[in-house]
C-alpha cells in the first residue's frame, strides 16, 4: 500500500501529535507524517517532531497582515510536502474558507466533546455544568462551519460524580490518543473518506455521530 503523506498542524504541546507519531512508527501503517507545522515557535510539539526525525516549519501568524495572508502562506508551506491528508492537532487558529476549501475532504480535526455538543472552548466545564452523563471526543472532517464537519469517529466516556474539568479532560485525552490515530489510519488505508452524504467508512455512509468507539 502506498504511503499517505500527512502534514500535522499544531500550536502547543502536541500530545495528539505524539500519539500519531507513535502509531505510524510500527511500519505497517501507510500514514507517513512528512512535516509538522506550527504557528508558534515555542510549541513543544516541534520538539516531539524533531525527536522523531520529522521536518518542522514555523509560520508566526503575527508576522502576517490578516488571516487570509497567513493562510495563503500556510497553504504554500503545507503543499510543499505534497500531502494527501492535513491533520489539525491543537492548531489554535480559525481557518479561512479558502483554506478549508483547498483541503476539502482531506482535512481532519479532533474536538474534545461529543459533537455537535459544545463546539468551541471550555468543553469539559460545559459538560459538567449541563449535568451530562456522557462526554468524550470526536474526529471530524473540517468544513467552513467551526467544529461542524461530518463526524468520522467518537469515543464516549461516562461522566463520574466527582469529576472536575481537569479529571474529565485527562480521561478524554486518553480517548483522543486512541481515536485520532485510528481515523488517520483509516484515511491512509482508503477506508475513510468524505462522501456526498457525509463521512464514509468502507463505502458506507456513517451515522451523524460517526463510528462510536466505546471502551
Amino acid at each position: 500500500m502506498a504511503d499517505c503523506n500527512v502534514v500535522v498542524l499544531i500550536s502547543g504541546s502536541g500530545s495528539n501529535l505524539q500519539a500519531l507519531i507513535d502509531s505510524t512508527a510500527s511500519g505497517d501503517n501507510p500514514a507517513h507524517i512528512r512535516a509538522v507545522i506550527s504557528n508558534r515557535a515555542d510549541a513543544y510539539g516541534l520538539q516531539r517532531a524533531k525527536a522523531a526525525g520529522i521536518d518542522t516549519r514555523v509560520l508566526d501568524h503575527k508576522q502576517f497582515d490578516g488571516r487570509e495572508a497567513f493562510d495563503a502562506a500556510l497553504v504554500e508551506a503545507i503543499d510543499a510536502f505534497e500531502p494527501h491528508l492535513v491533520v489539525l492537532a491543537g492548531f489554535m487558529r480559525i481557518l479561512t474558507p479558502g483554506f478549508v476549501r483547498h483541503y476539502a475532504g482531506r482535512l481532519l480535526n479532533i474536538h474534545p466533546s461529543l459533537l455537535p455538543k459544545y463546539k468551541g472552548l471550555h468543553t469539559h466545564q460545559r459538560a459538567l455544568e449541563a449535568g451530562d452523563s456522557e462526554h468524550g471526543c470526536s474526529v471530524h472532517f473540517v468544513t467552513e462551519e467551526l467544529d461542524g464537519g461530518p463526524l468520522a469517529v467518537q469515543a464516549p466516556i461516562p461522566v463520574q460524580s466527582d469529576d472536575t474539568p481537569e479529571t474529565l479532560a485527562q480521561r478524554v485525552h486518553v480517548q483522543e490518543h486512541r481515536i485520532y490515530p485510528l481515523a488517520v489510519r483509516w484515511f491512509a488505508e482508503g477506508r475513510l473518506r468524505l462522501g456526498d452524504n457525509g463521512a464514509e467508512l468502507d463505502g458506507q455512509t456513517l451515522p451523524p455521530t460517526g463510528q462510536q468507539l466505546r471502551n
